[in-house]
């Protein structure tokens, strides 16, 4: 079955662009950091104390965020694939070797990614040493490196989350027909712990970090990233929630086009909630990072700052930056991907009469439910970070600061979405749809 693994990636490697996408930039982000470490190795103590920080703070949450993001396309990826490994089973593949296959494809998919990433990874990493040069966080002297430590926990860490989501994955999808249901226990306890870690964060943010000035952004932006992968597990949830609740003015301002995207939400509630994640990620990291500096410009204004103020900023912006361009990128390819996989659908309803004009405001209609679902999940992530910093900095449960940023962080995920969804769908519906529903 590694075979046919292999074949799989060789005919059809548009269907592994996103796993592959994701698996780069991750392992990137993961060299660059951990390229820090290497550049300490050879600094003065107090240059390789800020690499050090600045590569187990940023580095530890580019780790979670690219394992989860990694862990989110593959399953994607592999459930697309659904009608070809049930053709595989039919004709005599058994369920170890589906497993094999799947694993197999993942793990050359994270050790090509991670070979194609290094250069990404070492122009990144010499970034950052820049970075840290300019704001005095290290000495002129100090070269930047790139060795043993960033290779190992690139390719690692890739190779590693790609297996297990390969794993993870292949038991749901090579499973026998008629089996067990898909049972959501595992992703709902994995969401309420993550939900208890923000919440210990943000208690801690606004109680022991309270006056400790700049300090308390430790634990506040910890607490909307795990707040933000909490309720992220909880997407599925969430888009029946907002369905739910939309569905009736969906329907009624759409139409036609209205009727099909509100069923199509609740018939692929599962595979549209794999989109709604990086709308949520983006939105709440994003809104909680930049709202937490506001405040904490506002508060420091006219105030003697510790030495390492500005080393906490530049740490702040360069790795919120990194990871949210991580985010807007994972979150294109998801909607890419999953559009792309429903060209026999769109075949089907456009044998039973609908026009391409109404598969395509379906489309929008269904994009515009996932962005509000990941803009409401984002909107209360970024508050565990944003009212506990708040009440510590500036005595105050909101901030005085303009909605304009939050409006432009919302637009911005608006508009990804509609680009990624409408765009594929255009392509996916172009030709005829006789062929198309065949496969052809």
């Amino acid at each position: 079955m590694i075979a046919v693994a292999l074949r799989n990636l060789r005919h059809r490697p548009g269907g592994f662009v996103a796993t592959f996408l994701t698996a780069l930039l991750g392992a990137a982000l993961l060299m660059a950091f951990a390229s820090l470490i290497d550049t300490a190795a050879g600094a003065d103590p107090g240059s390789a104390d800020s690499l050090s920080t600045t590569a187990g703070v940023g580095g530890g949450w580019c780790l979670v965020i690219v394992a989860f993001a990694v862990t989110s396309t593959m399953s994607l990826s592999v459930r697309q694939r659904a009608e070809q490994v049930q053709l595989l089973r039919r004709i005599g593949a058994t369920g170890p070797q589906l497993r094999r296959m799947i694993v197999g494809e993942a793990a050359v998919v994270a050790l090509v990614a991670s070979a194609a990433a290094v250069p990404v990874g070492l122009a990144l990493g010499r970034v950052l040493v820049d970075l840290m040069r300019n704001t005095g966080q290290v000495a002129e002297p100090v070269p930047a490196a790139f060795g043993a430590v960033a290779l190992g926990i690139g390719f690692g860490v890739t190779l590693l989350g790609s297996i297990v989501a390969g794993v993870a994955t292949a038991r749901r999808t090579a499973a026998p027909p008629g089996g067990k249901p898909e049972r959501p226990r595992a992703r709902r306890i994995g969401a309420v712990i993550f939900l208890l870690a923000a919440t210990s964060c943000a208690t801690l943010t606004a109680t022991l970090m309270d006056g400790k000035g700049i300090d308390a952004m430790q634990t506040a932006g910890q607490a909307g990233i795990w707040a933000s992968l909490g309720l992220a597990l909880l997407a599925p949830e969430l888009l029946r929630l907002v369905t739910a609740v939309l569905g009736g003015p969906v329907r009624t301002l759409g139409r036609a086009a209205g009727e099909l995207a509100v069923a199509g939400v609740r018939a692929r509630t599962r595979q549209l909630a794999g989109a709604v994640m990086p709308v949520l990620l983006f939105t709440g990291i994003a809104t909680g990072t930049i709202y937490m500096q506001f405040i904490e410009n506002k508060a420091a204004a006219g105030q003697i700052e510790p030495d390492y103020a500005q080393d906490v900023k530049t740490l702040n912006f360069v790795v919120i930056g990194m990871i949210t361009l991580f985010v807007a990128v994972m979150l294109v390819n998801t909607l890419v991907a999953a559009t792309a996989a429903r060209r026999r659908e769109f075949a089907q309803h456009r044998l039973a009469g609908a026009t391409r004009g109404q598969l395509t405001a379906m489309v929008a209609l269904e994009g515009l439910l996932v962005t509000i679902t990941g803009a409401l999940g984002g909107t209360l992530a970024s508050l565990f970070t944003v009212v506990p910093f708040g009440s510590a900095r500036a005595d105050r449960l909101w901030p005085q600061a303009t909605p304009l940023a939050y409006a432009v962080i919302v637009a911005i995920a608006v508009a990804l979405t509609a680009a990624a969804t409408v765009g594929a769908t255009r392509r996916q519906i172009r030709g005829p749809a006789a062929l198309a529903a065949r496969g052809v």
